[in-house]
C-alpha cells in the first residue's frame, strides 16, 4: 500500500494540484480501503469531506498503485 505522500506527489505531477490526507482520507473510505482514524479526529463525520471534482483524480492514483481496478 502507498503512502500518502506518495499518493500526493503522483497526483500533483499528473493533475497539478496536491490532494489533502483528509481527501485521500475520504477517498479510501467510499472506495472500501481500511483507513486508521486520525489521532486529531473529532467526532464521526467528517469536517472536510473530498471535493466530487477531486475525486477522479485520487481515484486514479490508486488505481496507478494497484489500490483498486
Amino acid at each position: 500500500m502507498p503512502t500518502y505522500k506518495e499518493i500526493e506527489t503522483w497526483v500533483k505531477d499528473n493533475y497539478g494540484w496536491t490532494p489533502k490526507t483528509c481527501w485521500i482520507a475520504h477517498c479510501k473510505e467510499l472506495n472500501g480501503l481500511p483507513v486508521n482514524r486520525a489521532h486529531n479526529r473529532q467526532g464521526e463525520e467528517r469536517i472536510v469531506p473530498c471535493p466530487e471534482n477531486k475525486r477522479s483524480a485520487i481515484e486514479a492514483a490508486f488505481r496507478h498503485f494497484g489500490m483498486i481496478d
